[in-house]
């Protein structure tokens, strides 16, 4: 797969361009799906293998921390070596994972089977975006980006209806074979519509800068997911924080002093990426927040079966392409800068009816509240990854695509951390009096997880289990609402950031400073390789 000499390739990959989104978007939904189905089979897992709860946690967050860690190389590698390339490598990876699950015989072969799956994954999400920017030209590329963001969202919302039927009808190693046959059709479809397109100067990888940038971007995500376990000022925490912290800035320095940088840090001047930067990482932020309660409120609080609180999360795979194309349209007609801050505005406004949820709301009101809320985050996530992927050279668009990539997962990580801290601190004040005179043992379960609160009642059974498992969903309510407040909070705050820094338009940017297609390296290979 190298640079073609074909004088038709160019035009032979430009006629073939909408199958090669199709390609990419089935590759982006084999991300997506992959981790929701995961968090549906959790369960049945911990039984078979008698699992503790630390080792499901390191289940998803192996996956989360090397995934992470390794976007900004593989996209890099993507640039360098060809991102056809890239992606082919990293669905076969995948797919090879994947198929070892049902070999396994304890979590920590399914641990690291996990952590397989995780370096095949960073070689295929960065590979989506950066072949799109190279195949489409200006004037359809919102179009197709459009598109690529509406198609992340159906794994989210499908992921948990997909798992809840795989679990009830077949083992629980379905939901790592479900990504054998569809890694294999995007791999075959892949070879025949995705052109190979790389970046022509030809640069050498930037090895230190990759090794810096993994080690800081992993120490983060490594600090992120123990803080709630561990505590926000803990030693481990700290520590974690410290030398990401330490590694970062050795990595801007690098990247500063090398004349092959693997991130060029003057991107950051451009106040499009910046601010659609920004708005993806703290979107993502709320939106993860919140849904990490949501899925325990579906299930604990109004007591539905995994398959049924996915089946009503399935709006959000239905609302985010719609939203998606509405800001295809409204970017068009009032800017950029405007409809993401709408889009966080109406976000926030979704977030804050959730303090008028009770334990007993019906499931049309919740179903119709994700609806709205997936329209609001369509039209952030949309705009704001058109707006970072044009402020990028197309010949580094593997690194910007992995930079996009890369602030979802740290906004999505700090977002579960962050504001399920608040929803579990909140939680534990309104239960310190529910759970007088429980055991030791129970009161300490009842006060930290309603679901361990409903099992116990349950147990208990008569008028005190009733009380127990009331007051429980009604403090996890509140404790709900509480976290939805800091997320609309951010929210708004977000979209204030946004309308005041982002230019509306694209040439406003371009006035103050200078054009991503006129930087050096700006053009790529011709993008028309047959394979």
């Amino acid at each position: 797969m190298t640079a073609s000499t074909d004088p038709n390739a160019g035009s032979r990959a430009y006629a073939r361009r909408w199958w090669t989104l199709g390609v990419l978007c089935l590759s982006l939904v084999l991300i997506g799906l992959d981790n929701t189905v995961l968090n549906v089979a959790l369960p049945t897992i911990q039984r078979t293998f008698s699992a503790t709860a630390s080792e499901l946690q390191w289940m998803v967050d192996a996956y989360v921390l090397v995934f992470a860690g390794l976007l900004l190389t593989m996209g890099a590698l993507g640039d360098r070596f060809g991102r056809a390339r890239a992606l082919q490598i990293g669905l076969i990876i995948f797919a090879a994972a994947s198929l070892t699950a049902p070999l396994a015989t304890d979590v920590t072969q399914l641990i690291a089977i996990r952590i397989a799956m995780g370096i095949g994954g960073a070689l295929i999400m960065p590979s989506t975006l950066s072949v799109i920017a190279n195949v489409f030209p200006p004037a359809e590329r919102a179009r197709a980006i459009t598109i690529w963001a509406g198609v992340s969202g159906l794994g989210v919302g499908l992921g948990p209806l997909v798992g809840g039927l795989l679990i009830e009808n077949f083992a629980w190693s379905s939901v790592f074979l479900l990504n054998v046959p569809i890694a294999a059709i995007a791999l075959l479809l892949g070879f025949m519509f995705v052109p190979e397109s790389r970046d022509p100067s030809g640069a050498r990888l930037d090895l230190p800068g990759a090794v810096l940038s993994i080690g800081a971007v992993s120490s983060l995500v490594y600090g992120i997911i123990e803080a709630p376990a561990n505590g926000w000022t803990s030693p481990t925490t700290l520590g974690a924080f410290a030398i990401a912290a330490v590694l970062g800035l050795a990595f801007a320095w690098r990247e500063t002093h090398t004349r092959e940088p693997m991130l060029d840090l003057a991107l950051f001047r451009d106040r499009r990426f910046t601010a659609g930067a920004g708005a993806i990482a703290l979107t993502f932020f709320a939106m993860f927040g919140v849904i990490f309660g949501l899925t325990q409120y579906l299930q604990f609080v109004l007591g539905k079966t995994a398959l049924e609180a996915g089946t009503l999360m399935v709006t959000l795979a239905i609302a985010i392409p719609v939203g998606a194309r509405i800001s295809l349209k409204a970017v068009a007609h009032a800017g950029t800068n405007r409809v993401i801050g709408g889009g966080l505005v109406l976000v926030a406004l979704v977030l804050l009816s959730f303090t008028q949820w009770t334990p007993t709301t019906d499931t049309w009101i919740v179903s119709g509240t994700l609806f709205v809320l997936a329209i609001g985050m369509a039209n952030v996530m949309a705009p704001a990854t058109g707006a970072v992927m044009s402020a990028v050279p197309e010949a580094k668009a593997g690194v910007g695509s992995a930079m996009n990539d890369l602030l979802r997962q740290l906004g999505g990580a700090l977002g579960v951390a962050v504001i399920g801290s608040v929803m579990n601190t909140a939680y534990r004040d309104r239960m310190a009096g529910a759970v007088i005179g429980l055991p030791a043992q129970a009161a300490a379960a009842a006060g930290d997880s309603v679901g361990a609160a409903v099992a116990i009642a349950g147990r208990l059974g008569g008028p005190a289990g009733q009380a127990l498992a009331g007051v429980a969903r009604s403090s996890f309510v509140d404790a709900l609402a509480t976290a939805a407040i800091v997320a609309a909070a951010v929210a708004v705050l977000t979209a204030v950031l946004v309308v005041r820094a982002m230019p509306a338009r694209a040439s406003e940017s371009e006035a103050a400073t200078e054009p991503a297609t006129q930087r050096p390296g700006a053009t790529a290979i011709p993008t028309g390789v047959g394979h």
